[in-house]
């Protein structure tokens, strides 16, 4: 893992010791005009062969080392457009980085390539350079808070070059704001379960939000009982660690326009926390049952968005509903063929105990409804389910209107 240091490197550029320099380069009729002007501003030489096979490669790439004065590496890249897309850039880096580990680079110099070849894969030209820095970012995540000796933290600079400097900073500043919170989300995801009992779980996100200015209320045992959320209840009776139920809130300060205040479009997020998943009665096989420590990685999601949202102060009132148990085995589960009142009133018979995670959402869905938010997203991580029906790398998505799950689905 690297202490990262991004920045935007500027019109000048002055290599420090070991330095390696990525530069990307445009598949197009003008690639093989290139390498002559590179061999000029490097003041290197291609062999015939790297030409040739960088020129007729699918996956074309040169590496040249070079004395002291100039960068230690120079690496070349091409970009294919044929299955050219916006995470390109992103997904490359996020490869890239983890294998820069094992060598002692301590500057990376990025050269961006112009927006105007790409423009009509991304919306904006800020979102362009930002899926650079996000893909370094992303790139450089590790959990290793349980291993006996964590890997060394070494010192990385990664200098960016682009056509716009302004926009540049400015991206760089917005993807170290979502990474952070995206790297939250990926560590509470790889807690282990008892260090992340519905209690701890609520406490954590507390302590994550509240200092951004981050309204977080928690309802303990008694708050659940007196709203009636027969549903959470029922999941977490199992367990010795009793359920928590989590509401946030985010609320930008209102803008004026004209002597005129804006109303903000409210969001709420809902999001299943279930911090360990056995089953209950309906028990899982024990093969891979480890993994269902993250069983509450549509709440991670919540809290991430939540942060990022207020890091990056965006001009949306987002609420954040997350119901958090345990569904364990004991002989105070509850049963197949048991039937439990939600807190909207409706009764629902439990066939499946392992279906655990729309019933505690039952309840918070209804508690999200009352809000009376513009709109509700659910994020239930119904995982097995899913896979089943879509294999482990496509999502399921349900919504009425289509106008506006379509820019959901662009947005995403």
């Amino acid at each position: 893992m690297y202490k990262l240091n991004l920045i935007s490197g500027g019109s000048k550029i002055s290599y420090q010791p070991l330095s390696i320099s990525l530069k990307y380069l445009i598949d197009d009729k003008k690639l093989a005009k290139s390498l002559p002007n590179l061999e000029k501003i490097f003041n290197i030489r291609f062999s015939e062969l790297q030409k040739k096979n960088f020129l007729s490669s699918d996956v074309g790439q040169i590496r040249v080392t070079k004395p002291l004065g100039k960068p230690d590496a120079l690496i070349l890249l091409k970009v294919k457009m044929d299955n050219f897309d916006s995470d390109y850039f992103r997904n490359h880096l996020a490869e890239f980085i983890p294998n820069l580990k094992s060598e002692v680079t301590k500057n990376l110099h990025i050269f961006i390539p112009s927006y105007s070849a790409v423009k009509k894969y991304f919306e904006s030209e800020e979102y362009y350079y930002q899926t650079f820095a996000e893909g370094v970012l992303l790139g450089n995540y590790s959990f290793d808070k349980y291993k006996l000796k964590p890997a060394k933290v070494k010192p990385l600079t990664v200098y960016f070059y682009s056509d716009n400097e302004k926009k540049l900073k400015t991206a760089i500043k917005t993807a170290q704001n979502l990474i952070s919170s995206v790297n939250l989300t990926r560590d509470l995801q790889n807690e282990p379960a008892n260090n992340l009992t519905p209690e701890l779980f609520a406490n954590r996100i507390v302590n994550e939000v509240r200092p951004f200015g981050i309204k977080a209320t928690v309802f303990g045992t008694k708050e659940i009982q007196k709203r009636k959320m027969g549903g959470l209840i029922a999941i977490g009776q199992g367990s010795v660690n009793k359920p928590r139920f989590i509401v946030l809130e985010y609320k930008p300060a209102l803008k004026t326009k004209k002597n005129k205040k804006e109303k903000l479009k409210s969001i709420a997020l809902v999001g299943k926390g279930i911090t360990f998943d056995t089953g209950g009665i309906s028990i899982k096989p024990s093969k891979g049952m480890g993994e269902m420590k993250a069983d509450m990685s549509g709440a991670a999601v919540v809290v991430g968005t939540l942060l990022a949202a207020s890091k990056n102060n965006l001009p949306v009132h987002l609420y954040g509903i997350i119901p958090s148990a345990e569904n364990m085995c004991s002989g105070e589960s509850i049963r197949p063929g048991d039937i439990v009142k939600i807190s909207n009133g409706k009764s629902v018979e439990i066939e499946d105990t392992d279906a655990e995670g729309r019933v505690v959402l039952a309840d918070a869905l209804h508690y999200a409804s009352q809000l009376k938010p513009d709109k509700i997203i659910d994020l239930a991580t119904l995982t097995g389910a899913c896979v089943v029906a879509l294999a482990e790398f496509v999502e399921g998505m349900l919504q009425k209107m289509m106008k506006w799950l379509s820019s959901f689905i662009k947005a995403a």
